[in-house]
Parts: structure tokens; C-alpha cells; sequence
């Protein structure tokens, strides 16, 4: 029963396959728009997961209970494949949703419509991508030189205004150490010359 179920499933997936094709085929020359392409991806993409994990294989992966239950084990199988296709189109569009995927795509098939219309070179004058890109990017870059020049500058001339102020600061401190050491030579002088002082008067006559 379980072959039975089993055929019946690959069957009616392929008469889906089948009437999807035929129903999604387009002439050929048909411009098909970005968005439906992503969205033949996908599905080719589940089709083939699908085939790649064939009951036949999930039945060999748990052969035990696949003797023991394998209408369960169908049903199991059927289960998982469905919730797996669920999740993949789920996390796709979740994507497509967080990076307007949609939206993007459908601009960039207009860009390439109207590209296709206009016959003169759209914003290349001279008809040499190299050449027109170097003269719409040079003077953007040669303005954002000069800006990060004149950052630089600033920059460094505030660098200097701090060097030079912990210099003046470190060259205090000195002095202020000399005087330190001045004034306790000072006073240890004065100090010894008590003491001798102190010392004559004590002495007898």
C-alpha cells in the first residue's frame, strides 16, 4: 500500500510538474521579468530537493520501523516534505521581504526596457564607458581629496596646539622642581647655620 501511495504521490507531482511547465510556457523572445524568474528558481529548486530526498531513500534511512509501520511511515514522510517545502518558501520570502527584492528586481527590468528602447548612448557622451565614468568620478573624488585634505590639515594643526601646550606644561613642572630644590638647599643651609650658631653660644667662655 505504502508503493501504491508512493507512486501516486510521484505521479501527481508529475502531471503537476507537467501542467506547470506548459502553462508558465511563454514564446519565444518573451521578456520574462526577474521576479517570476526568482520564483521558477525556487520551485525548480524544491523539486529537485524533493527528488534528491525520495521516499525510497527516507524508507532506507529507517527501515526498522518502515517493516513495522510504513503507512505511518508515509504519512511521516509526506508530513515532512510539505512542512520542509513550507519553511524553504517561508525563509525565501522573509529574504526577498528584508532586501525589497521585489521591488529592486522590477527596477532593474525597467532600467533594461528602457535601455532597450533608446537607441543613443544614455549619459555616455563619448560612447567609452572608461572614458565618461572617469569624467563624472574624477572631480568627485579629487573634491573628497581636498576635503579630507583639508581635515588633515585642521587636524594635524590641532596635534601641534596640544604639543606645544604639554611642552609649556612639562617646561612649568622644571621650573617648578628648581625652585623646589633651590628653596630646600635654601632652607637646609639656613638649618646647618642655626645649628652651628646655637653650638658657638653653648660653648663656655
Amino acid at each position: 500500500m505504502a508503493e501504491a501511495s508512493t507512486a501516486n504521490l510521484g505521479s501527481g507531482c508529475e502531471e503537476k510538474r507537467h501542467e506547470g511547465s506548459s502553462s508558465e510556457s511563454v514564446p519565444p523572445g518573451t521578456t520574462i521579468s526577474r521576479v517570476k524568474l526568482l520564483d521558477t528558481m525556487v520551485d525548480t529548486f524544491l523539486q529537485k530537493l524533493v527528488a534528491a530526498g525520495s521516499y525510497q531513500r527516507f524508507t532506507d534511512c529507517y527501515k526498522c520501523f518502515y517493516q513495522l509501520q510504513p503507512e505511518m511511515t508515509q504519512r511521516i514522510y509526506d508530513k515532512f516534505i510539505a512542512q520542509l517545502q513550507t519553511s524553504i518558501r517561508e525563509e525565501i520570502s522573509d529574504i526577498k521581504e528584508e532586501g525589497n527584492l521585489e521591488a529592486v528586481l522590477n527596477a532593474l527590468d525597467k532600467i533594461v526596457e528602457e535601455g532597450e528602447v533608446r537607441k543613443e548612448p544614455a549619459w555616455r557622451p563619448s560612447g567609452i564607458p572608461e572614458k565618461d565614468l572617469h569624467s563624472v568620478m574624477a572631480p568627485y573624488f579629487l573634491q573628497q581629496r581636498d576635503t579630507l585634505r583639508r581635515h588633515v590639515q585642521k587636524q594635524e594643526a590641532e596635534n601641534q596646539q596640544l604639543a606645544d601646550a604639554v611642552l609649556a606644561g612639562r617646561r612649568q613642572v622644571e621650573e617648578l622642581q628648581l625652585q623646589v630644590q633651590a628653596r630646600q638647599q635654601a632652607w637646609q643651609a639656613l638649618h646647618r647655620e642655626q645649628r652651628e650658631l646655637v653650638a658657638v653660644l653653648r660653648e663656655p667662655e
